[in-house]
């Protein structure tokens, strides 16, 4: 039987946690004040996805490795969905004004719309749309 996890935790080393805090909200995220203080926010994706902000402190006492440099390496990249390909656009236009960088070009595969950006501490986001009846027909 194929395990199906029901929620989905990604964390994420910050440098500093109300700049992260102020960059997501400004792209209209929310975050659970229930799982907030100093060291740690949790930014809501949806119902069962969240982010945790963690400072790079904190991070650390959960691995025993070097935390990655986003600014040289890459650690990930975070992929979240958008209903249209306004609304891609729409997300990386705020992010780039809240503070963020292009990370790369638009990418049209007709079907599939994309865009990247790099967030206040450089870590990869890369927001697609797709075409369902282009894909389910």
């Amino acid at each position: 039987m194929a395990r199906k996890p029901k929620m989905l935790f990604v964390n994420l080393a910050v440098k500093d946690l109300d700049k992260s805090v102020e960059f997501f909200t400004a792209l209209g995220f929310e975050f659970n004040p229930q799982f907030t203080d100093e060291n740690a926010t949790c930014m809501i994706l949806n119902d069962n996805t969240f982010v945790m902000l963690l400072v790079e402190g904190f991070f650390q006492n959960f691995t025993k490795k070097t935390i990655a440099e986003p600014a040289t390496t890459t650690e990930a990249i975070m992929a979240i969905s958008a209903d249209t390909r306004e609304e891609v656009d729409e997300i990386v236009e705020k992010a780039l004004a809240a503070g963020g960088k292009v990370s790369n070009d638009k990418m049209d595969e007709g079907f599939m719309y994309s865009w990247s950006f790099q967030d206040v501490d450089n870590h990869l986001w890369e927001v697609i749309y797709m075409d369902q009846s282009a894909i389910n027909g």
